[in-house]
């Protein structure tokens, strides 16, 4: 279940710092637009990450990296950006409670996007996962 290279472990703390992060923007988005409440959180991260990355004495030169390296960073900065955009937008409109496991639904679509441009092939029992965790968004995302 955790793998060889202790990935659960890592997966698991983004779950807690996840479920922390949609209590704490809930209370912090309070009167505040969730677009400015995007940015100060987005400036906060970079000075806490170029902290962590100098203290550990892990920087190197980012212009070193290749082309297409800093192609798919710039998508995958692009997407989150977009995501917290709306994930601070649905958090000032509705309740944490169901907003957080409608944006927990990217589980499913990971799913379906790596199987489709990745290549990767799930199990039947992952499979069955995946629907379970599909159904529960919609169980719990909408009113009975």
């Amino acid at each position: 279940m955790t793998g060889t290279n202790g990935w659960f472990l890592w997966a698991a703390l983004s779950a807690v710092f996840a479920a922390l992060t949609a209590v704490f923007a809930k209370v912090g988005i309070r009167g505040v637009d969730s677009d400015l409440a995007t940015l100060v959180r987005t400036v906060i991260v970079v000075f806490v990450l170029g902290g962590f990355v100098w203290y550990a004495g892990k920087w190197s030169n980012p212009f070193a990296l290749a082309a297409k390296t800093w192609a798919f960073l710039a998508l995958s900065a692009l997407a989150t950006g977009a995501s917290w955009v709306c994930y601070f937008r649905a958090l000032q409109l509705g309740p944490a409670s169901k907003v957080a496991p409608v944006d927990k639904f990217s589980l499913v679509l990971v799913a379906l996007f790596a199987f489709t441009f990745l290549g990767e092939r799930p199990v039947p029992r992952e499979w069955l996962g995946i629907a379970l965790v599909a159904a529960g968004v919609l169980v719990l995302a909408f009113e009975s």
